[in-house]
């Protein structure tokens, strides 16, 4: 009985060894033929090949070093404005230094806009200490003409970019539409009118493409453009030369808009939990999951800008509980960092569901912000 049963897992060894070894052949074969075709060639053949693989060997180095190392990033990194040393909110003149009173022919000086500094330096995080990764060319070409956000390895980075800059882009906009005009009927600024047409430019533009054929302009040029844009403003800002209005009405609309934004980021993380839950096998759970962290990620810092740049609003409506415990909401989501994504069951036991703890955690924030819209409404 014994040596039957041992003769059975036998042949299941055996079984499997021969399997690996077919698989281990057929993904060789390929390479042994080229070699031995590039033998038989000439030099005048052989030297364009071994030039072509070497190239392509640096690139894929480069490629997988951009995507792996993430240079700059800080769960905490809003800890470095020092928001609460600011005494003003955006726009408002600066109080004269030790209390002196300024010479009368001293120009005045006003309190820059925290969420102006923040969206300039999440772009500049985004595509000048990193590489852009959505843009590059292999990022483009895939994996043997499969996405690589259909593949479970080298898109991460990708995805969370992805979604710092949905953040970035909705802010540029409520800047634009909202925030640094008094009224409806007031002209916009010509800087954040341009930095925010950059910001909404293609996320994946190489120097060259099919649709439109031709030569473009890549991505991060476009970004790049956009940080000097908002620079310009706020220096403009700091020379009180130019508007930022930071209203009640102005800051309830902008709530408004970050909660929609983050209300479509949750419908998207429930869809995929719900009808894509195969645990470690849902190749689309990762950047479903990095895109909603990058999402956050920006948001904090951005939120955490508003606080100062409308701290005299918040006082006024006694925001500032809500407001602190939202901050903390975002620190607890910024916190889930796993190795791999796992897009299980709910109720499974095995293989975590990471999408809908992302998805929790994104309404908890998204709760909170509704709530401070409700105050700010009257409701």
């Amino acid at each position: 009985m014994l040596d039957s049963i041992t003769a059975f897992f036998k042949r299941i060894g055996s079984a499997i060894a021969r399997g690996l070894g077919l698989l281990f052949v057929g993904i060789l074969w390929p390479f042994l033929a080229a070699h031995g075709w590039y033998r038989q060639r000439n030099w005048m053949i052989k030297l364009p090949i071994a030039a072509f693989v070497a190239l392509m060997a640096v690139l894929y180095v480069y490629f997988i070093w951009q995507t792996q190392v993430w240079n700059g990033f800080d769960a905490n990194y809003p800890d470095v404005y020092k928001f609460s040393d600011r005494k003003v909110g955006a726009g408002q003149e600066l109080p004269a230094v030790n209390g002196q009173q300024a010479a009368a022919n001293a120009p005045k000086a006003c309190q820059t806009s925290a969420i102006v500094d923040v969206t300039a330096d999440l772009t500049d995080f985004n595509v000048n200490q990193n590489a852009w990764i959505s843009s590059m060319l292999l990022f483009k070409l895939g994996f043997v003409g499969m996405s690589w956000d259909d593949t479970p390895f080298l898109d991460n980075k990708a995805a969370f970019q992805r979604g710092v800059n949905q953040a970035v882009r909705r802010t540029s906009v409520e800047l634009v539409d909202t925030l640094v005009r008094v009224r409806g009927t007031s002209g916009v600024n010509s800087d954040l009118q341009s930095a925010r047409g950059n910001l909404q430019f293609d996320e994946s533009s190489w120097y060259f493409g099919l649709r439109p054929f031709g030569l473009k302009t890549p991505t991060p040029s476009y970004y790049r453009a956009a940080i000097g844009s908002l620079r310009k403003f706020n220096t403009d800002l700091g020379a009180c030369n130019a508007v930022f209005d930071s209203r009640a009405d102005n800051l309830l609309q902008f709530i408004d808009r970050v909660a929609n934004d983050l209300g479509s980021t949750s419908d998207i993380l429930a869809e995929r939990s719900e009808n894509h839950n195969y645990g470690w096998f849902d190749m689309r759970a990762d950047d479903r999951f990095w895109f909603a962290y990058g999402q956050l990620y920006g948001y904090y810092g951005i939120l955490s800008a508003v606080g100062a740049d409308f701290q005299q609003v918040i006082a006024e409506r006694n925001l500032g509980t809500l407001w602190t415990g939202t901050m903390k909401q975002l620190q607890a989501a910024l916190r889930i960092q796993p190795a791999i994504i796992s897009n299980g069951r709910e109720d499974g036991w095995i293989m975590p569901s990471h999408l809908a703890t992302m998805g929790f955690y994104i309404l908890r924030v998204r709760s909170n912000l509704v709530e401070m819209r409700s105050v700010l409404g009257g409701r």
